[in-house]
């Protein structure tokens, strides 16, 4: 792994920031204050052959947070980039803000791809101007589950209303993705397919 990319939940355990603020290749929303934040924002991750650089940003529709304007954040993020190889993790819970930032990002990053919603949308495509895109890339983990929690307790939270402890589900799993092929030189993307293995 070259990468890990964060999200909503980055920042629940206290325990974890010192290890944002030392390890190179964890990335977390960059739309965080970032004065009182551990940890990046933007990493650019020399593969060997090229250097990539990988953008995590959180979206502001129905996140219950108060982050930065997002669009504005990536902006600062992708002066920052070290390469023409730019990868943009967009963790967002609403399709529409997913998309709009897709096509905002067109022909200025080589792929741009969705999390926080689990679910594997089925648009994976290069958009006109060359940037490869997914709404949401999917998830790893147990294949019957509600999000990788056991089903029982996700239903007695939306039936109760009340607060439940989330126990991992267990049984046989998945793992979905998306290949993003980029050209070296240009920086765009050439193909994008979404992958489910099982």
């Amino acid at each position: 792994v070259d990468a890990i990319t964060l999200g909503n939940h980055s920042f629940r355990r206290k325990e974890i920031y010192d290890y944002l603020d030392s390890n190179p290749f964890v990335v977390r929303p960059a739309n965080f204050p970032e004065n009182s934040t551990p940890g990046k924002g933007i990493i650019n991750v020399d593969t060997g052959r090229r250097i990539v650089s990988i953008i995590n940003i959180m979206g502001n529709s129905y996140m219950d947070n108060n982050l930065n304007c997002a669009f504005e954040c990536v902006d600062k993020m992708i002066k920052q980039a070290e390469s023409k190889i730019i990868i943009v993790d967009f963790h967002a819970e609403a399709t529409g803000e997913k998309r709009a930032m897709g096509y905002y990002l067109d022909g200025r990053v080589s792929a741009m791809f969705g999390t926080h919603t689990h679910v594997q949308t089925s648009d994976a495509q290069v958009l006109p101007k060359g940037t490869g895109y997914i709404t949401d890339t999917g998830m790893t983990g147990t294949i019957h589950s509600v999000l990788g929690v056991k089903s029982e307790i996700i239903i007695a939270k939306l039936k109760n209303k009340l607060p439940q402890r989330f126990d991992l589900a267990s049984g046989e799993c998945k793992m979905e993705c998306t290949l993003f092929d980029v050209d070296d030189k240009s920086g765009r993307c050439v193909s994008a397919e979404s992958m489910r293995i099982e």
